[in-house]
């Protein structure tokens, strides 16, 4: 299935591209779906064929079904995010058939989970079942979608077999490698990271530019959120630093920033893959993609990034923890 001009990592049961696609975007953009189909050809005629949606992204299910019945190969990845409460087998099984149906399979290549509060552990009660659900092959592998890690060693003691836990991880929100990244390492679980470019604050068009200081200027949902990790790690002065270090090293291999931010995150243990998020119909990554993908950093690269890094504040907890009221 990978195309020979590019890499894949090992996920489950799957030989993924280890820049995945994300579809969160299809939830805001004005694209016609019809239209998202055929951008997304341009990306699987390149070898990026491994698609991350959500029961919350717009038309994404849809979309990577249609993509799917074209006759192209691939990844299909989704998520449920159900508000707590029962998680009966009827609950479980009715909330897959829907995801089924939606991306017009009999057998999902992966199925992510989400819960909103770790206070009602009906969570375990909706993993259980799904693991069946896998052990039937109606699932193919089973993942997490911001789960912390104690919550994964439970699972892992029920007998539940985890193939992945999609999280934030950057630069500077290196949470995952308080307790996650060891406990991954142990069980064979792949983590597939989000947030790698802060929204797009690691990009040269902020290299240079004055601290943002009006509502406007977080003109996306993501540029706000991230924002907040930005000045909880330090301040406008050291982002710049940290870009203006990360412009060097993109310099010396003739990439970008973004594409340095993404192979950092790439050489991290544990990494099975990095989203990055697609507008389809919009814009385009491809050849972006290509070149973090055959990007080598060397010691030095990393050392000087690191030891600017380090001058900010470590963010507390774990991965997730935002979404439950912690602070970071």
């Amino acid at each position: 299935m990978a195309s020979a001009s590019l890499p894949t990592r090992k996920l489950g049961t799957m030989d993924i591209v280890p820049i995945v696609n994300g579809l969160w975007q299809t939830a805001s953009i004005r694209t016609k779906p019809a239209d998202m189909v055929k951008a997304m050809q341009k990306y699987t005629n390149a070898g990026f064929y491994t698609w991350d949606g959500a029961d919350h992204y717009g038309p994404s299910e849809a979309i990577m079904g249609k993509h799917q019945a074209d006759g192209n190969r691939g990844y299909f990845f989704t998520k449920w995010v159900p508000s707590p409460g029962e998680m009966s087998k009827s609950v479980v099984k009715r909330a897959m058939n829907e995801r089924l149906q939606r991306l017009g399979t009999k057998s999902m290549d992966l199925m992510q989970f989400h819960w909103w509060d770790y206070s009602d552990k009906r969570w375990l009660d909706a993993m259980k079942e799904m693991d069946e659900l896998r052990k039937e092959g109606t699932i193919k592998n089973l993942g997490l979608t911001n789960f912390d890690t104690p919550r994964m060693e439970a699972m892992v003691k029920e007998g539940i077999k985890l193939a992945s836990n999609q999280v934030a991880y950057s630069i500077i929100d290196t949470r995952p490698e308080n307790k996650m990244v060891p406990f991954c390492l142990k069980n064979d679980i792949g983590l597939l990271t989000y947030g790698t470019l802060l929204g797009g604050w690691l990009s040269e068009r902020y290299l240079g530019a004055p601290q943002p200081t009006r509502r406007s200027d977080l003109d996306t949902t993501s540029k706000g959120k991230y924002w907040q990790w930005i000045n909880a790690w330090g301040d406008w002065d050291l982002f710049q630093e940290l870009l203006g270090t990360l412009k060097k090293v993109a310099d010396k291999h003739e990439v970008e920033i973004s594409q340095v931010a993404i192979k950092y995150i790439l050489d991290k243990p544990a990494v099975a893959g990095v989203i990055v998020g697609c507008r389809l119909g919009v814009s385009e990554h491809i050849e972006d993609n290509k070149r973090a993908l055959g990007l080598e950093l060397d010691d030095e690269d990393r050392k000087n990034i690191e030891s600017v890094v380090k001058k900010g504040r470590a963010l507390r907890g774990e991965p997730g923890d935002e979404y439950r009221g912690v602070d970071i």
